[in-house]
């Protein structure tokens, strides 16, 4: 059953994103890497997954592109951990770059899943009709065992991970928050959900009435929030491969920097106003 999901996802989904313009990064292999802490990153080079471990079983939060799922996978065994030590899947979002491999992973683990209900719809279907300007592809529908609340605590040992709803660039987006100890030091770690605009009409958007007012309240939020480490789904908005690139011992030094949540914030805050504007102009 599994080998024939595993067909599935490659020959359904795979050839479908290989045919796009997005980044050859996100199906790009790249060796897996300690962060800090029990955490460590096991997904592309240009797409992220996270493995947080404990004694208890282990939390994968996301699990990439569709095709990606067997890569994830050797990541994990190559740090000498199993999938199926894997207890809990969760997603940020619910966009093919993203959620893609979670129907593979989810089989292969036995994990459960879950997820933020505004997304459950289109994790369940594989396919995102929101009013957007980019080509966001299928990807295979993975069922969904439970579903978050706002501030809930999601624990797998003494691993504890709280689920921050940040709406606006897909309703059920979700960051993340935990902390890490590393070298005697307690650390503040946030995976924050993408908060860019990702091609989403702003104005008029039947499908998503508010997602204007969810934007400005996802920046609220993140940007008043504290973060010694930050992690999110796309690498390079954290510099997160870069920094192991640099890292010359098993120090979590190179990986804080309580700058780079304000900072992530301030961008997409600006960006996504400019983007406001010139719909807003143009409808006029």
């Amino acid at each position: 059953m599994k080998a024939m999901l595993a067909i599935t996802l490659a020959l359904g989904y795979a050839a479908s994103a290989s045919a796009t313009d997005w980044p050859a990064s996100w199906h790009e292999p790249t060796a897996p890497f300690h962060i800090v802490g029990n955490i460590y990153y096991v997904g592309s080079k240009g797409i992220a997954a996270y493995l947080i471990v404990s004694p208890k079983g282990d939390i994968l939060l996301d699990g990439t592109e569709a095709e990606n799922g067997a890569m994830v996978e050797r990541n994990i065994a190559r740090l000498g951990f199993k999938i199926r030590e894997v207890k809990v899947l969760l997603n940020n979002h619910a966009h093919f770059d993203h959620a893609g491999a979670l129907a593979q992973l989810k089989a292969d683990s036995g994990a459960i899943f879950l997820a933020n209900p505004r997304d459950k719809a289109v994790l369940e279907t594989g396919h995102n009709s929101l009013e957007n300007s980019n080509d966001l592809l299928d990807f295979p529908p993975v069922k969904v065992d439970g579903l978050l609340h706002d501030g809930e605590i999601v624990r797998v040992g003494p691993i504890a991970m709280k689920a921050i709803f940040t709406p606006g660039h897909t309703a059920g987006c979700t960051s993340w928050s935990m902390t890490a100890k590393d070298h005697g030091r307690t650390l503040a770690v946030v995976f924050p959900c993408s908060i860019t605009t990702g091609g989403n009409r702003l104005v008029g958007n039947k499908g998503y009435p508010d997602i204007v007012a969810d934007f400005r309240r996802s920046f609220a939020l993140l940007g008043a929030m504290k973060a010694d480490v930050v992690l999110p789904g796309h690498p390079e908005l954290a510099d997160v491969q870069g920094r192991a690139a640099r890292r010359s011992d098993d120090r979590p030094d190179v990986f804080i920097d309580r700058t780079a949540l304000p900072k992530l914030v301030a961008n997409s805050r600006r960006d996504f106003e400019r983007d406001l504007a010139r719909e807003q102009a143009a409808a006029r």
